[in-house]
């Protein structure tokens, strides 16, 4: 596939499993971390006292650490395929896997009588509506910004499809890109995303589930629909 080229901004290990997709489907990527992902401390609290475990990225489970062992008993509500799988891996059970956010799948949970949720997540993060349920957030990882590398300034000057997989890399891309984006075309994981991108693109889209597979199917349409 020739094309402008596919920009992937999110933290590693993420960043090289999507840039090996994209290889893999015939896009020219450049792998362009925004943000680094990194441990911090944190006790795990009485698994008791929760009916469930929330997850909303794989980083909670890959950087947890040891603690998450104390919270091996507990359920697992994972937004994603992706964070799913990073649970699993890291010994937990998976009950339910939501394919939009965490109020989607805070709306399918209902019937199960989930009420008390122990939400594993980063320090900084996206906020949404708890559906009702009593949500502790218990901050285990911390994603921060680094400087883009060396090539970022040459590759947003020219036509680009850029891909945003939080809130926070969509804010950031657009104050990296400024006003002068009107030749720039960006992907969005989800609509909040989407929402924290700002107008002003060539051309915006949304990926129909939370993962990779989706958003860079998106970033193929966009291919098709001639952003070159």
């Amino acid at each position: 596939m020739t094309g402008p080229p596919l920009i992937v901004t999110r933290p590693e290990p993420g960043n090289a499993a999507t840039t090996r997709r994209a290889e893999a489907m015939g896009f020219a990527v450049h792998a362009m971390p925004l943000f680094a992902a990194r441990p911090i401390e944190w006790a795990a609290p009485e698994a008791r006292n929760f009916d469930a475990l929330l997850l909303t990225s794989a980083f909670a489970a890959r950087l947890a650490g040891p603690g998450l062992a104390d919270l091996s008993c507990l359920p697992v509500y994972a937004v994603g395929a992706a964070t799913a799988r990073a649970a699993e891996a890291a010994g937990l059970t998976v009950a339910r896997t939501g394919t939009a956010d965490a109020s989607r799948l805070l709306d399918d949970m209902t019937s199960e009588n989930i009420r008390d949720l122990l939400w594993l997540c980063g320090r900084d993060r996206s906020e949404f509506d708890p559906r009702g349920a009593a949500i502790t957030a218990l901050a285990c990882y911390a994603v921060d910004p680094v400087d883009p590398p060396a090539e970022w300034s040459a590759l947003i000057a020219a036509p680009s499809i850029l891909l945003a997989h939080s809130v926070r890399a969509a804010k950031r891309i657009s104050d990296l890109a400024g006003e002068a984006r009107a030749h720039l075309s960006l992907v969005a994981i989800s609509p909040a995303v989407a929402a924290a991108a700002g107008e002003g693109w060539r051309r915006r889209a949304i990926a129909d589930q939370p993962d990779d597979v989706a958003i860079l199917a998106q970033a193929r349409a966009l291919w098709h629909k001639g952003a070159k």
